[in-house]
């Protein structure tokens, strides 16, 4: 089956008509994206928009063999002319489903939003999901649906629809995840590949064919990550937003609940609020045993607020005790952490904060913790796959 991408983008397109953004004014040439729309073997055309018989001639594509055209989603402002030739699009009932004559089959799938979502099936049995705008699968249980070699969906918009995906098993390690309703919620590139890569997803730009079931080289999600930034910057946002398209994932607060402090409370419940509900939290700072379990994505946060228990444990605020063996017994906790991080099978994402470049502390402890975060952040990072900065909200790679 062969897949050609008309368009790649979200329903207004991206540039957005008159949008003052910069995201939009750096989505030229082959940033920019039309609306989506995808031809199937030449004959199945899943979303009509404008422009879509140009978009099929640039990519050395017809639309004349089209057979049949279905609409995903309601289609906003003026009508679309439809071009000769072309049969008129229309929306199948949920469930429904369809035997075309070129031997292709499809079922509409519902949502739970607004909109129609297609499981394709080719006559060869490869497999494409193609998603609307904005829309995740509604009704997933584990074992209803078989593995897509294809997927096309908003990846950006709707992450935890990928989530559902593969908590059931749609979307396997073979899956090529194709991100598609492509808008300016992220800026184009390098920082929208990138992001792409955390979730195991990839774009590509209009007008490229894709063969289903053909190996394509799909990112490899690292499996332990480090995001690095000073306070507001921005990276418990990044840490979270590199497993959101995970299901199952157990996040690990070090910071307990401090019984009393309402600044606490209000930054916890922050967290808790932006975070998916299928997450699960624990609060621990016990982490070596979670590392050595098989289970689903961790994502700790943060390595900080377990040195200061580290810290406490040893007696690292009195001389007298730190130098009499609460130094050496730092080092040995840091070990383990370390060793632990090595060994792991889990997904693992943590977060820590960067504090050696701002003003020297006033206060011997305050030094001591300092020194001793910039030694736990660097041998955590030695562990790693993935490193990242995080200044001003944006994330700088480091590996």
């Amino acid at each position: 089956m062969e897949v050609t991408l008309l368009g790649t983008g979200a329903p207004e397109g991206l540039p957005r008509p008159g949008c003052p953004c910069a995201v939009c004014a750096r989505a030229v040439g082959a940033e920019a994206r039309a609306a989506t729309s995808v031809l199937v073997d030449g004959t199945l055309l899943l979303d009509l928009t404008p422009g879509a018989a140009f978009a099929a001639a640039r990519a050395g594509r017809s639309l004349g063999a089209v057979r049949q055209a279905l609409l995903s989603h309601p289609h906003d402002g003026p009508a679309v002319e439809v071009p000769s030739g072309l049969p008129q699009p229309v929306r199948v009932p949920d469930g429904r489903e369809l035997a075309l004559l070129t031997g292709h089959r499809v079922r509409a799938v519902a949502m739970d939003a607004g909109g129609t979502g297609y499981a394709v099936t080719g006559p060869d049995g490869q497999r494409l999901l193609y998603l609307p705008p904005g829309g995740a699968p509604a009704g997933l249980e584990n074992g209803s649906v078989d593995s897509y070699d294809l997927v096309l969906l908003d990846v950006v918009g709707r992450p935890d629809a990928l989530a559902r995906l593969r908590a059931v098993g749609a979307v396997g390690p073979a899956t090529d995840v194709v991100a598609v309703h492509l808008d300016h919620d992220v800026p184009p590139g390098a920082e929208s590949r990138r992001r792409l890569a955390a979730a195991g997803a990839r774009a590509v730009p209009d007008g490229t064919t894709l063969t289903v079931g053909v190996y394509e080289d799909v990112p490899d999600v690292p499996r332990r990550t480090l995001v690095l930034g000073g306070a507001r910057s921005g990276k418990s946002v990044e840490a979270e937003r590199r497993l959101e398209s995970f299901p199952d994932v157990l996040y690990v607060a070090t910071g307990g609940t401090r019984g009393g402090d309402t600044e606490w409370a209000a930054r916890v419940a922050l967290h808790r609020d932006r975070r998916p509900g299928s997450w699960r939290t624990t609060e621990t700072c016990d982490l070596v045993p979670l590392l050595a379990e098989d289970g689903p994505p961790l994502l700790v946060d943060c390595l900080s607020l377990w040195l200061t228990d580290a810290m406490d444990s040893v007696g690292a605020w009195d001389d007298t005790e730190w130098a009499s063996g609460g130094e050496k017994a730092l080092r040995e906790r840091v070990r383990e952490l370390t060793d632990a991080v090595r060994a792991t099978r889990r997904t693992l994402v943590a977060v820590s904060n960067e504090v050696g470049s701002g003003i020297v502390p006033a206060t011997a402890s305050g030094r001591r913790y300092r020194d001793e975060l910039g030694r736990l952040n660097a041998a955590f990072a030695g562990e790693c796959e993935s490193v990242l900065l995080v200044v001003a909200g944006q994330a700088m790679v480091l590996r």
